[in-house]
Parts: C-alpha cells; structure tokens; sequence
C-alpha cells in the first residue's frame, strides 16, 4: 500500500504530517512511502532524513496519487480531483464547515477521515490530534505572553529590591489551558484560573494554580469532555465573575472553544481597558472568531496600552515537536486498523473510532453527525 504526503500549503502552516522516524516504522510494516520534496524541511527534516529513512522523495503529483494521503490541513479543493478513487485522505477537515470540499470528496469515492473527529475514549487517545495539538499551543500562548508582557514572571529577590510574581489569569482549563497553567507556573507566575466545569478545579488545583469560583448555574461537559455550550445569561454572569480578576492581571490567556462553532466572546472591550497598560491578552480562539472583543488573526491589537494578541495557528510556532506528536497519531491510527495479512487497512464501519471519524466512503457522506447538519436535520 501505497502513503503519500504531500507539502502543506496553507498560509504559514510549518508543520508536516509525517516525520521520518515514523516513516520507517511503517515501511517496516510494509508500506512503500513517498513523500513531496521540502514537506518536512520547515519543520526541521529534510529530504536526506527521509531518503535515510528508506523514503522516496518525489513531486506533488506522485505524492496525491497514493492510496493513503496524509495532511495536516484539510485538501485543496483544486486538489480533489487528482486524489484516486477508493483512496484514503486524513487530515483536519473542519467537515462542519466544509459542507463543498467533504462533497466533493464523496463525489471522488474518497474514504475522508478528520483527526477533529477522533472520539476522546482510552482506546483513542494515543490518535487523539485535537488534543497533541492543543496541548502544544497552550505551552505556547504563554511563550508569546511573556515575550510580549514588560514584566518578568516569576517573584525575584534582589539587593535591588523585591519583584512581585506576574499575575496569569487562563480562562478555560482543558487541554490548551491545563499546559497554559503548567507553564506558567513552572515561569514562577502567579496564576488563577477558570473553567465552566467544576469538575476541573482538581486539575487546576493540583498544578498550583487557585481555581476562580463563579456560579453560572447548571453546567457540565459533553460525553466527549468538552465544555457544553453556555447560554447568554450565563456568558454575562462568566463575564462578570472575571472583572475583578481580569482587571488585577497582567496576562490574560483565553482558550474558550466550542467544537465546530464560533469560539464564545467572554471578554469584553471594556474588561480589556480595565487592565493596566503593558498587560496582555492572548486570544487562543482568535481562529475560529475569538474569546475577546477587538482579537485580529494574526495581529497584536494595542487596546489602551493593552497587547491583544491574535495569533493564529499556534502549534506551527514550534513545527518540530507538533510534527512529531502529529505524526504519532496517524501511526497510532494506521497501526490501529491496519491488517498485516492483507496489507491493507481495515476501516470497519461498526468500529467506535471509525463511525466518528470517518466522514466519506464509498461516494457518500457516511458519518451520522456531519449528515444530519448537511440535511438541517
């Protein structure tokens, strides 16, 4: 069987789908791997780590017309076509907003599989991508924060005189948040945090971090461990409980998302403007609409002295270790259904993992959440 990775071509996407020391696990399990020259160089592997790796290294067209393409980011619309029917393309595909390209590649007799669409169970977690990755943009919003906030994070005392700890306020403690928190307080910040699930403070707590108490009422999270969707009534009342705190922090980290829709607006201009010049903001959700009010993709916005930074596509910020960890997911899901004897990967329509994150088979859109928001249902 043949795997084919082609080079990412979304705007600043640095990350590759395939790093060669997983290449060779799967040439071993008898896969004959092709990978576009430069896929990897900006994440640090180059064309001879891949040759090395008993990889053949050819163009764009060689590496589409495999039978298993791997991405990071969904395909080209462009690109559909060159994809050979019966295939298998993996990828983040957004299928909840690609309505189009996800037809489009049942129209191809594409097998499309969504690393989104993974399940969060035991049996899947070491395929779990959304969470590899998040995990790695959490170590990184603080990165940027301390880059960008004029005071140093951890209490110092000198013959010069005491410095205070910097105050790290992160708003949502799932995965992103959860490392958020750890990386802070390994920088010595002082740090609080909140979570619409009660659940979490645990987890906060056991990292150092106080939990920040506000009664929204009846919540909980989703059978995947997400975080349900709140109402309006209770994003005001999360909105007022975080003033106060907001107000006294010199780092906000927002990490608030809701799966395949648009990120909640818990912070508001004016929570912005309460904050001491020189703070800063970093917007995690700033993709996918954003967590505060005046975040830009891809911009520091300057709010009254206040940095709020938009960066989008933040695992990309350190490419060679979301590689890796990327990479590892889809050798764990290769390796999961892949059948030595045939030598061919055995996608079973009644497995748990399959049924979620198999979107398109056999011309038609198969998965039962992405039908019924196709048909309005």
């Amino acid at each position: 069987m043949q795997i084919g990775v082609p080079k990412e071509t979304w705007p600043g996407e640095l990350r590759t789908a395939l790093v060669p020391q997983n290449a060779k696990k799967l040439i071993k399990l008898g896969f004959d791997i092709t990978v576009e020259s430069g896929a990897g160089l900006n994440a640090g592997f180059t064309d001879t780590d891949y040759s090395e790796a008993g990889v053949n290294i050819g163009d764009r067209s060689a590496a589409l017309s495999a039978d298993l393409v791997l991405r990071v980011r969904k395909p080209e619309a462009e690109e559909v076509s060159q994809l050979k029917s019966g295939a298998v393309s993996v990828s983040f595909l957004d299928p909840f907003n690609e309505q189009a390209l996800v037809e489009s590649m049942a129209g191809q007799g594409i097998t499309a599989i969504s690393m989104e669409m993974i399940p969060r169970t035991t049996r899947a977690q070491k395929m779990d991508a959304l969470s590899s990755q998040a995990n790695l943009a959490g170590y990184v919003t603080v990165i940027q924060a301390a880059f960008h906030c004029p005071k140093i994070f951890p209490m110092m005392m000198t013959p010069a005189g005491t410095i205070a700890p910097g105050r790290v306020f992160v708003i949502g403690a799932g995965v992103a948040g959860l490392q958020a928190i750890a990386t802070a307080k390994r920088l010595g910040a002082r740090v609080e945090a909140f979570d619409t699930r009660p659940v979490v403070a645990e987890q906060v707590q056991s990292l150092g971090a106080k939990f920040v108490e506000i009664d929204l009422g009846e919540v909980g999270q989703t059978e995947q461990g997400y975080a349900k969707e709140l109402t309006a009534e209770q994003l005001e009342l999360q909105r007022e409980g975080q003033k106060k705190v907001i107000a006294q922090s010199d780092v906000v980290i927002t990490t608030a998302q809701v799966f395949g829709r648009p990120a909640p607006r818990i912070v508001g201009r004016d929570m912005v403007e309460a904050m001491q010049p020189g703070s800063v903001v970093i917007d995690m959700a700033v993709e996918t609409g954003g967590n505060v009010e005046g975040s830009q993709l891809n911009e520091v916005v300057d709010i009254n002295g206040v940095k709020v930074v938009g960066q989008g596509n933040l695992p990309s910020e350190v490419a060679r270790n979301a590689s890796e960890m990327y990479s590892n997911n889809l050798f764990n899901l290769i390796g999961e259904f892949w059948d030595e004897e045939s030598k061919t990967l055995n996608l079973d329509p009644e497995d748990d993992i399959v049924q979620n994150c198999v979107i398109t088979r056999d011309g038609a859109v198969v998965n039962e959440t992405i039908k019924n928001i196709y048909s309005g249902a």
